[in-house]
């Protein structure tokens, strides 16, 4: 059945977002980490970079930037996950490091040709997340529309990382899905839940379905709670064809190629790298609107 997207996307407009650009501080070498210059993590701790930091404007100020803000981020989670395992609540470090990350690699999606530059320049591990988060980035690219009134999206603050690790796990367990493609697809639908407002297909709820859809395979639950319609999500997928054919079940869920494949390479980055994860949770919700690119949420949200 694809009746769930009749119309388009629903969320593609949500990820059109692209940063400005000017150098900023960078460490002699790619492979050196050292906090970006931004907002200072208390005193005399380290400084993150700002929620509107600039982005680097040559491949080599850009891959340092890249590399440093990469290793920072998965140091930042990984001091994260040690004191709060249950990942409640996001420490600002985390916030304003995968901030960054998403603005640089939205920058390198709208400039192929910086991009290939860039990773050129990265080590091998940053080099191949980079390379699938600005993949996935320029698929949903291709497919975003500026919106008429940014302000009229409702947001709002979405269930912790640990509760929505919860629910993904617990529909992996029940419906077989792979936890890592329902939560690629509850980040590309509604940004974990951050969108609060329907589609202009009129898509509902974190997963986005139409009504339609949800009460062939929402089993009864509420489309706007999470944790039904993550449910609703792995019902609908497995039935569809999941695991054992991701592609197709995804091309049922939304029959856009392009969406399928941002789908694909976010979680499997994840299955590379549960980390990955965070950081993903951590990235936020912008818009293209015909004045240009509008960040709606965070740090905070």
């Amino acid at each position: 059945m694809t009746t769930h997207r009749r119309a388009a996307l629903a969320v593609t407009l949500l990820l059109a977002a692209c940063s400005g650009s000017a150098v900023v501080p960078a460490p002699s070498s790619p492979g050196t980490v050292r906090p970006v210059e931004g907002v200072t993590g208390g005193a005399g701790g380290p400084r993150f970079p700002a929620p509107d930091q600039p982005v680097p404007e040559n491949p080599t100020d850009f891959a340092a930037a890249v590399e440093t803000t990469t290793h920072d981020l998965y140091d930042a989670i990984d001091r994260w996950l040690a004191r709060d395992p249950h990942a409640t609540r996001s420490p600002e470090s985390v916030q304003l490091l995968a901030l960054y990350q998403q603005r640089l690699t939205r920058a390198l999606a709208r400039e192929p040709a910086l991009a290939a530059r860039v990773i050129a320049l990265l080590s091998s591990s940053v080099a191949a997340l980079t390379k699938a988060n600005v993949e996935a980035s320029a698929h949903l690219f291709s497919h975003a529309r500026p919106v008429s009134d940014a302000s009229a999206l409702r947001t709002a603050r979405p269930e912790s990382a640990g509760t929505l690790l919860g629910y993904y796990q617990e529909a992996e367990q029940r419906f077989g899905v792979q936890w890592q493609v329902l939560a690629a697809v509850n980040a590309i639908e509604s940004r974990f839940g951050r969108v609060r407002s329907s589609s202009y297909a009129g898509a509902q709820g974190p997963m986005q379905f139409i009504p339609s859809t949800w009460d062939a395979y929402g089993m009864g639950g509420d489309v706007h709670d999470p944790h039904d319609a993550i449910l609703g999500a792995a019902n609908y997928l497995a039935f569809s064809g999941a695991p054992g054919d991701d592609r197709a079940a995804l091309y049922h869920y939304n029959p856009v190629n392009d969406y399928v494949a941002a789908v694909l390479l976010y979680a499997r980055q994840m299955m590379r790298d549960p980390r990955t994860y965070y950081a993903y949770y951590n990235w936020q919700v912008f818009v293209f609107t015909k004045q240009g690119e509008v960040r709606l949420t965070g740090p905070g949200i």
